[in-house]
């Protein structure tokens, strides 16, 4: 994995970093809010050297002065740090700092993670980062005591597992079943989220150096995921209608012959586009002409709100004779609570036994106790999933009136299923909207965390997950933000 970035490349994911100072504010300061947002969303790894003051102040036209002083107040706060002989690194603080009003809001942790907490000179801040259901607390009370109930009968065993218990994977197995997609339990896996059962693929199929087909925008830790494992991405770009430009991807698998190909055809993340029959037909026959397997991430498969999609992509795979591997990942985490840690991988039984193989290494089995509580949350999980659509659906279409309301300069299409709005904000202003919001108790994801090469400062992923209330009162203040960047009529800043 690439452990240093060079001028250059800073300096491009630097781009408009002016932007995003505060009435007074010194312009070391915005550039070290820069540098903190672009660890904070995963753009800039942890543990990476930077260049010297004297490089970046010439890559971006700025005095030294400017950067070095930039680089004091990023070692004050801990997310640099020197190591003698060999540069400036950066990192993360090992504790939350005292933040003046003009500094970056929160600490931030690892892969994009946040810590939540209130701003120390002001509101309490609102968390639009993350899409991600709260939990059925009902339900969750009720699995968890049937679920202690039910363990005694399993203390009896080592409790070790690779693939998961019996009960689980069948009520996994029967899931499936019903949407389309034929399976049996021994072609099922039960891992410790989807993001685990990523992880565990590209352990066994990725090589470094190996490319990785995925989708331009797309989940953020898809994205990590490939660097982590020192494969290369191959960006195919989403279309406004349908979503998925088959030509473009059937020519990116013949012109890369990328090792895996990583897509999410249900509610993509972020732009909620739902891929059609014939879409998932002709890529599936793609895929096996030129013998690239499949991960696809049907996490937020059955969160529709307006109409139930296609079958699942990987019965397409199964109609047309099963030549095309096709591993097909979801999630309670989704579905139910974020903080439940359950999560399956489905595929053809040798592929899953060599997944088996790569993961009992160091990973021996998912808990018993949380798989216990999965089984007794799939029961009733038609129940679950119909409030949440109901509720999800009434959230995204006031969020939409909020937005058109406060800031009608902004496009916000309405998704027809998933947890967030992928919104056009007629200006590049992403990166700089993040910084100016976390100035008013806001706590956003810039565009370019969901794709490579820093595109997408033109947009936002704004989740609909919380309470109308919340949400009335996180527009009001990104309106604010908006006008505080004067963002109407905007000045690009140009990095060279």
């Amino acid at each position: 994995m690439d452990d240093h970035v060079g001028a250059g490349g800073l300096a491009r994911l630097l781009a408009g970093w002016r932007d995003v100072a505060g009435p007074g504010e010194a312009g070391h300061s915005a550039l070290a809010a820069r540098i903190t947002t672009l660890l904070g969303d995963g753009r800039l790894a942890v543990g990476t050297r930077v260049p010297s003051e004297r490089e970046l102040a010439v890559a971006l036209g700025v005095e030294r002065g400017a950067v070095a002083a930039a680089y004091d107040r990023l070692r004050e706060s801990g997310h640099l740090h020197r190591r003698r002989g060999s540069g400036t690194w950066t990192a993360l603080p090992a504790a939350t700092p005292t933040a003046a009003p003009s500094a970056p809001v929160t600490p931030f942790a690892p892969m994009g993670g946040w810590v939540p907490g209130r701003r120390p000179d002001g509101p309490e801040v609102i968390d639009l980062a993350h899409a991600a259901p709260w939990a059925p607390m009902d339900a969750m009370a009720e699995a968890g005591a049937r679920a202690l109930a039910e363990l005694a009968a399993h203390l009896a065993g080592t409790g070790y597992d690779v693939l998961g218990l019996a009960t689980l994977r069948e009520g996994i197995a029967r899931r499936l079943s019903d949407q389309g997609l034929h399976t049996s339990p021994d072609e099922v896996m039960v891992t410790a989220g989807a993001q685990h059962a990523h992880a565990l693929v590209a352990r066994a199929l990725l090589r470094p150096g190996d490319r990785v087909l995925l989708e331009q925008p797309t989940y953020p830790g898809a994205i990590d995921l490939v660097r982590h494992v020192s494969a290369r991405p191959v960006p195919v770009a989403m279309t406004d209608r349908p979503g998925w430009d088959v030509e473009a991807i059937t020519a990116a698998m013949r012109a890369s012959t990328p090792a895996l190909a990583y897509l999410v055809a249900d509610h993509q993340n972020p732009t909620g586009a739902v891929m059609s029959a014939e879409a998932r037909a002709a890529v599936v026959a793609a895929a096996g002409r030129h013998g690239v397997p499949i991960v696809v991430d049907d996490c937020l498969r059955e969160l529709w709100l307006d109409a139930p999609g296609p079958p699942p992509l990987g019965a397409y795979a199964a109609a047309a004779g099963g030549g095309t591997p096709v591993i097909t990942t979801g999630s309670l985490s989704k579905t139910v609570w974020g903080g439940l840690r359950i999560g399956w991988l489905r595929a053809p039984r040798t592929l899953l036994r060599r997944i088996a193989a790569a993961r009992s290494s160091d990973d021996i089995a998912t808990p018993v106790l949380e798989q216990l509580v999965a089984v007794g949350l799939l029961d009733r999980l038609d129940d679950i999933i119909a409030t949440s659509r109901t509720l999800f659906a009434h959230r995204r279409d006031h969020l939409r009136a909020a937005l058109a309301s406060a800031l009608p300069e902004w496009h916000a299409p309405s998704p027809p299923g998933g947890f967030s709005l992928w919104v056009d904000l007629g200006a590049p202003r992403s990166s700089a909207l993040v910084e100016a919001a976390a100035r008013h108790g806001v706590h956003l994801a810039a565009g370019p965390r969901f794709g490579t090469g820093g595109a997408f400062e033109q947009h936002l992923r704004l989740p609909y997950t919380l309470a109308t209330d919340a949400l009335d009162d996180a527009v009001a203040r990104l309106a604010e933000a908006w006008d505080a960047l004067g963002a109407g009529s905007p000045t690009l800043t140009t990095v060279v």
